[in-house]
């Protein structure tokens, strides 16, 4: 049951030219999608797409989960956030983060050096900017001497923070607007949505906001879901970020692929991943059964599902429409 809440899918949609995404997005905001999220990795860059969706949207809210705290220079960020907000006012949300070493160092060639520390000066400098402050200070991370953006969006993007560990929930929660979540299972979601909370103070402004990518394969044939699942959780959960949230988490199951992946079986840390990891962090199956899986998450504190499509060869804009909400 998704009516009346929000309900989330990423964009640009994998599987469909790039050309053909401005039609993509319009679409989906006439299926009934709230929110239409772009991603920063190895497809798109994160703001391109949102562009995209803005010149044909009225009423979808825009979003990037995430841009990396180090791969642009804070003036840069605080600019293209502001000319994207003040192009659909109320409607673009800031997704920041930390990112990895394997994006921010090896991809980059920017030191992966105290991500907690640079992602928390980049809030408290883009909360000045969109305000169209002056700032000419020294923070922990880095100096800004005699910035002043000429684009002031009214009302200012909300900021979210993605977080996976207790310090980042805290920071989403006591300076930014929200958190954005990734890579856990609905139950692991009232363990960690709590923290946010707990940090905004028992009076906040306004309550933090919970967003949450889930990667999504929307078919009934359960062992190719499965396949397509143990390949994600493999590249993902052996980034040394994601492999600690896992271990805090308790998520003991994941050893033998932890081991098996760090001495080159790439085979057997595939085989090594369980059913139940895979069913508790692949959201899959019939439509209906996604859809189902997904209200698991809002029950636990997600305010914004936000589908990551993961496909299996079949039509994905077929998927989206199967996955709009009801």
């Amino acid at each position: 049951m998704t009516t009346g809440a929000r309900w989330g899918i990423t964009i640009p949609v994998e599987g469909i030219p790039l050309d053909r995404q401005a039609e993509v997005a319009r679409e989906l905001e006439s299926l009934g999608y709230t929110d239409l999220w772009s991603s920063e990795g190895t497809h798109a860059d994160g703001f391109t797409p949102l562009a995209v969706a803005a010149g044909v949207t009225r009423h979808a809210h825009l979003g990037i989960a995430i841009a990396p705290a180090f791969t642009r220079g804070p003036a840069l960020l605080a600019q293209t956030a502001a000319t994207l907000a003040a192009t659909v006012p109320g409607r673009f949300s800031l997704g920041l983060g930390s990112s990895s070493d394997v994006i921010v160092q090896r991809w980059n060639a920017v030191p992966f050096t105290r991500p907690l520390a640079r992602t928390r000066d980049l809030v408290r400098f883009l909360r000045r900017a969109f305000a169209g402050e002056r700032v000419d200070e020294q923070f922990d991370t880095f100096a800004v001497r005699g910035f002043r953006s000429s684009i002031v969006p009214d009302p200012p993007p909300r900021i979210l923070v993605a977080a996976l560990r207790e310090r980042m929930l805290e920071l989403a929660g006591a300076e930014a607007d929200g958190a954005i979540l990734n890579w856990l299972s609905a139950a692991d979601v009232a363990r960690v949505a709590p923290l946010v909370h707990a940090a905004a103070g028992p009076n906040p402004p306004a309550r933090p906001e919970i967003v949450a990518r889930l990667m999504v394969v929307a078919t009934a044939d359960a062992d190719a879901a499965r396949q397509v699942g143990r390949r994600a959780i493999a590249a993902y959960l052996n980034v040394g970020v994601y492999q600690a949230f896992h271990r805090q988490l308790g998520r003991d199951a994941l050893e033998p692929m932890w081991k098996l992946w760090a001495a080159g079986d790439r085979a057997g840390a595939l085989a090594a991943i369980p059913d139940r990891v895979v069913d508790e962090l692949i959201v899959h199956g019939h439509p209906d059964a996604c859809r189902e899986h997904l209200a698991e998450y809002v029950a636990q504190g997600v305010d914004v599902p936000v589908i990551y499509l993961l496909g299996t060869g079949g039509d994905p804009l077929r998927a989206c429409r199967d996955l709009a909400p009801r």
